[in-house]
């Protein structure tokens, strides 16, 4: 018996892998977060699955499930949101199945500032501007480090990208201007790549009004890249020469 936590992707069904389309067609027992999974990945699951909300469930209860199906030689798919290493909590599931000698496995998937840039049309990596992406999240009912803080990674001028921090988007913007000047192009991305997908640009000046009117609050990822301008890659540039290509002389 194996548990696997499989990544639903951002919500578009033909964003899952291969792998993990398999799995769910197969299914027999799913433990998925409710509150999250897009209901077209749920269509998937076999009419005679199991199914359980995790969204009701604390962790004993989610343990509970799986060492019930393991004593039946069930394998179970854990379904989670996006791709099950950022802010999925399965840290803590792999710990008990490990107390209990239960077998596992992780699917990757799609995660939601993977879609969101798609859906942008942003490329996060902006030549001699920004090399890195800090996918990150700001304090709510669960702290943050004190040293991640936004102003910290503000400091690196890197391309970011905020979870789970819609709610406060004003105050976030007030603390990124003073790194990235109030015209830097932002954006905030409700639910990426479902059906009801909305896009909201703007600028750090006028992003948290923008925003508010919209009535966003949550589900949301806020994306903050400095201005791409004309920048441009090295890598097809006609005078730059490299192992499969010469340059012009």
């Amino acid at each position: 018996m194996t548990v696997f936590f499989v990544g639903a992707g951002p919500g578009d069904p033909d964003l899952l892998t291969r792998k993990a389309e398999r799995l769910l067609r197969q299914c027999r027992v799913c433990v998925y977060t409710g509150s999250l999974v897009s209901p077209a990945i749920i269509d998937l699951l076999p009419t005679a699955a199991e199914k359980h909300d995790s969204a009701k469930l604390s962790l004993p209860q989610v343990i509970n499930i799986i060492l019930d199906t393991n004593a039946r030689d069930l394998d179970v798919v854990r379904l989670h949101t996006g791709d099950p290493s950022i802010y999925s909590a399965i840290g803590e599931q792999i710990s008990e199945l490990e107390r209990h000698g239960v077998d596992y496995e992780v699917v990757p998937g799609v995660s939601a500032f993977q879609a969101a840039a798609a859906a942008l049309g942003w490329e996060l990596t902006v030549p001699e501007i920004a090399q890195s992406i800090v996918l990150t999240r700001t304090p709510g009912r669960t702290p943050m480090p004190e040293s991640e803080s936004l102003e910290r990674f503000a400091r690196t001028g890197a391309t970011l990208c905020l979870f789970l921090s819609a709610h406060a988007i004003g105050l976030h913007a007030q603390t990124l201007a003073r790194h990235y000047g109030e015209d830097c192009p932002v954006a905030m991305v409700y639910r990426a790549s479902w059906p009801d997908e909305r896009i909201i640009r703007g600028t750090l000046a006028n992003i948290a009004g923008k925003v508010s009117s919209a009535g966003i609050t949550k589900t949301a990822l806020f994306v903050v890249r400095r201005n791409a301008g004309e920048a441009r890659s090295r890598l097809y540039d006609p005078d730059f020469a490299h192992s499969h290509r010469k340059g012009n002389v």
